[in-house]
């Protein structure tokens, strides 16, 4: 089906796909009362008739923390009222969400910076209150039944921005806090910081890392027995912890910043995406975390297993990078299956669907798989590409000015040097050279191959020598006594 919605930037379905909620540039009314117009619509669609309806919208002008939250089972939906204040809704009123069934305030705390909506059955919520004018930042989680009183929390005084990650049956939860500043000044990127909380208050502690360094990722195992993190400089380091907090396994370190668990939590997928290069290797999570395959996705933006646990998307979106945007379909033993371009593609995912309908995975029973000719064509290009740069000579670096001069008919390229001396052989007047040494800072010859100190020493050193013949030009005595012609003679000397 299509849908008619002008100014889309955002959207997001929900867990089962009943609602579309989108997000849209906000505008005023066409009339003169200076009013915004709603920008977030919520859809009900019906993909059986292949029909919908507008289900609720409302004004939202901030494109961040716009988005509704759901129940797994989509009874209730959350949205932020203000920036002190969560509303709780239900999906069966009707065609409107109606008055709120419940409200979560918290204005004697502080703003809410960011909300996430717990999986399972007993569905709870999880808010950040970040540090505010020497106050402590807060991390809190309510049962929906009751979002009066929290039933576990976690204060301290690190704390900017939160990023909550769930296990799948909603009993514990990770936060990654981050800074903006580092206050030791080792890192560009701030202080990042990792806790643990259950929902029912029995345990909240702090992830202890063994390398320094920012957290790069973080994921829970779908058993929810268990979760990783990559962490510390480059080469980054991988652990693996227990559902309490306790290291199990660590990898080998290496140039990894994502890691994902297939749906089944068979296969764990490690990566180096980013500003790094894009290998990627299967561990085989069953077998003691044996590699089973590699394979490399560079200038990957989007990367997510498919929900049979058997394939992987990576692709590369705008405005990530604006250039060789396209998909990838790979399959879990590194084959490459298909191929897709696009001139610009901004967003690419899975569509849902349950796990139940997917058999479990057994390598000894999984055929290989056939690739598509699009992946077929992809890589006898990319082959073709790599011979023919294989059959280039791979000289020496020269920058471009300089590899035009060529001597002689052999194709050698000259030198610098070689290329000075046949200018000087030609007459030709270098710029900036000169045949003759110069000693930095000296003063310059003269024409006469002298300097201008040499040649007035020599001029006095003539002066006073024709001064000398002068005196010595008079008559001497036999005694050794000389009087000048013309000259009175010497007065005696008194005794």
């Amino acid at each position: 089906m299509e849908i008619d919605v002008k100014e889309v930037f955002d959207l997001q379905f929900s867990p089962r796909g009943t609602f579309l909620t989108t997000w849209s540039r906000p505008e005023k009314l066409a009339d003169e009362s200076g009013n915004w117009a709603d920008n977030v619509r919520i859809f009900k669609l019906d993909f059986k008739n292949k029909s919908y309806g507008l289900f609720d919208s409302y004004l939202n002008k901030a494109q961040s923390g716009w988005r509704p939250q759901y129940t797994i089972d989509e009874s209730m939906i959350c949205k932020m009222s203000n920036p002190y204040q969560l509303d709780f809704f239900s999906t069966h009123g009707g065609s409107k969400l109606g008055r709120p069934l419940s409200q979560l305030k918290t204005k004697e705390f502080g703003k809410i910076q960011s909300f996430k909506m717990s999986p399972g059955k007993n569905p709870s919520i999880a808010v950040f209150i970040p540090a505010q004018k020497g106050n402590q930042a807060y991390i809190k989680v309510y049962s929906l039944s009751n979002v009066k009183t929290p039933t576990s929390q976690k204060q301290f005084f690190k704390g900017e921005s939160c990023e909550f990650t769930w296990n799948s049956l909603g009993t514990s939860i990770l936060a990654l806090v981050s800074t903006d500043v580092d206050s030791t000044n080792q890192s560009y990127y701030g202080e990042t910081s990792l806790y643990l909380l259950g929902i029912n208050g029995a345990f909240d502690q702090k992830i202890t890392l063994d390398k320094e360094g920012p957290i790069h990722d973080i994921t829970w195992s779908p058993t929810s027995r268990e979760f990783a993190v990559i962490y510390g400089y480059m080469p980054s380091q991988t652990t693996f912890f227990d559902a309490r907090g306790n290291s199990i396994h660590s990898l080998p370190p290496d140039s990894r910043n994502t890691i994902k668990y297939s749906p089944h939590g068979k296969f764990i997928l490690s990566a180096g995406f980013g500003n790094l290069q894009g290998k990627v290797d299967i561990l085989d999570r069953q077998a003691k975390f044996k590699k089973i395959a590699s394979f490399e996705a560079p200038n990957t933006s989007v990367c997510k297993w498919a929900p049979d646990g058997r394939y992987i998307l990576t692709a590369t979106t705008s405005p990530r990078l604006r250039v060789d945007n396209g998909v990838k379909i790979w399959y879990f033993d590194g084959t490459l299956v298909y191929v897709k371009d696009f001139t610009e593609m901004y967003g690419v995912g899975w569509r849902s669907q349950p796990l139940e309908d997917f058999p479990p995975i057994g390598l000894a029973k999984e055929q290989c798989v056939a690739p598509h000719i699009s992946a077929v064509e992809f890589l006898a290009k990319k082959m073709k590409l790599a011979t023919a740069n294989a059959d280039k000579p791979a000289g020496a670096y020269r920058p471009p000015h300089a590899r035009r001069n060529v001597a002689g008919g052999n194709g050698a390229t000259l030198t610098l040097a070689q290329r000075e001396a046949q200018q000087l052989r030609q007459g030709k007047v270098i710029p900036g050279f000169s045949a003759k040494k110069v000693i930095p800072g000296a003063v310059p010859m003269g024409a006469s191959g002298s300097t201008d100190s040499q040649s007035k020493n020599k001029k006095r050193r003539q002066r006073n020598k024709k001064k000398a013949q002068g005196e010595n030009g008079a008559a001497s005595d036999d005694d050794g006594s000389s009087v000048r012609s013309g000259s009175a003679a010497p007065k005696p000397l008194k005794s």
